[in-house]
């Protein structure tokens, strides 16, 4: 199979493009726009392999992206460009409807013409995999279940709002005009190649350099944590055995606050690399609690284990501080990209 991944030098993404390229043997057409949460780096290892071509490219640019598609003879396209971090679509919302609703139309429009070009039975077996997030459901509340595949969208900030709106676009395109597309939520994903902005990345660059630990309000907000590695497994999954016309969500089925999260995280670099300066915990900060933030997400992934044969592998204790080696051996990957996209 020969791929084209969007957003492929990304963290969720370069995950996507090692995993069908090493793991898979599948072939891998990355088309990323190279904004500040890129980085080089985390497809180096894939750099002059027959079987991986990348082109610096926005999605926005239908007609190039189309051409791309034609001249690669892809056989399926997975979307996981996306403006994606929270707090900044909070201050500077644009761009996150331009990369996420303008941007993923674009790219929808040029499958649809893709597609509808392929003769049979390549038509048939094309799929356009839409990897969307599990905050398009909204909070849930920390004594409540876990949202379902049926569950409405109730998207609380504006990057959730972007990619609930994008989910529409792509259902839409399936129901209308028969592109056949599949979706997955995911939870919140961790692991190497992170970009040092979101939580668990954040924190353990903070607690080895000595600087505070902040966390919004008190900490007591929960998320469901999916190893990286786990959740590429899980998109390949859904491309090449998901149903079109469906979601899949994706969790991992380890649940943990906050505050939870970041004491696991300055106990284990505690261990891992003492600080003179005493323990981590001390670093530990509460900040005001950003707006719109939901207390809870937790979604219910027994569609992905039972019709998809996936389940995730990662203990989350086990993961995390397989993460923590990996960025206390990695400085020379890290240290360029802190500071990165500050304004």
């Amino acid at each position: 199979m020969k791929v084209l991944v969007t957003g492929g030098c990304g963290f969720i993404g370069s995950a996507v493009c090692r995993h069908l390229v090493l793991d898979l043997g599948h072939s891998v057409v990355n088309i990323d726009k190279m904004t500040y949460a890129a980085s080089e780096g985390s497809t180096a290892m894939l750099a002059g392999h027959p079987n991986y071509r990348f082109h610096r490219l926005d999605i926005a640019e239908r007609e190039a992206v189309a051409a791309i598609m034609a001249s690669e003879a892809v056989d399926a396209v997975m979307h996981l460009a996306a403006e994606s971090h929270v707090d900044r679509s909070i201050d500077a919302p644009a761009a996150f409807v331009e990369t996420n609703i303008v941007g993923s139309f674009a790219l929808l429009q040029a499958a649809r013409a893709y597609h509808a070009s392929l003769p049979e039975p390549r038509r048939s077996a094309f799929r356009f995999h839409h990897v969307s997030t599990d905050e398009v459901y909204g909070e849930m509340p920390l004594e409540g279940g876990r949202f379902s595949e049926e569950h409405p969208f109730r998207p609380s900030s504006p990057y959730a709002a972007s990619k609930a709106a994008a989910d529409h676009l792509a259902m839409a395109w399936h129901h209308t005009y028969g592109l056949p597309v599949v979706l997955s939520h995911g939870s919140n994903t961790y692991g190497p190649w992170q970009f040092p902005e979101k939580l668990i990345a954040l924190m353990i660059l903070n607690g080895l350099e000595g600087r505070r630990l902040p966390v919004y309000g008190t900490g007591e907000n929960v998320r469901d944590w999916l190893h990286v590695e786990d959740h590429a497994r899980a998109l390949a999954c859904v491309l090449s055995r998901g149903r079109p016309g469906q979601a899949y969500n994706i969790g991992g089925g380890n649940e943990r606050s906050n505050l939870e999260v970041v004491e696991t995280i300055a106990d284990v670099l505690d261990e891992m690399r003492p600080s003179p300066l005493g323990p981590r915990r001390l670093l530990i900060t509460f900040v005001g609690d950003r707006p719109g933030h939901d207390l809870r997400y937790a979604v219910d992934a027994g569609k992905a284990e039972s019709e998809l044969g996936w389940r995730a592998q990662q203990d989350f204790n086990t993961g995390l501080r397989g993460t923590i080696a990996w960025y206390l051996d990695n400085e020379a990957w890290w240290r360029p990209l802190r500071g990165r996209g500050e304004a």
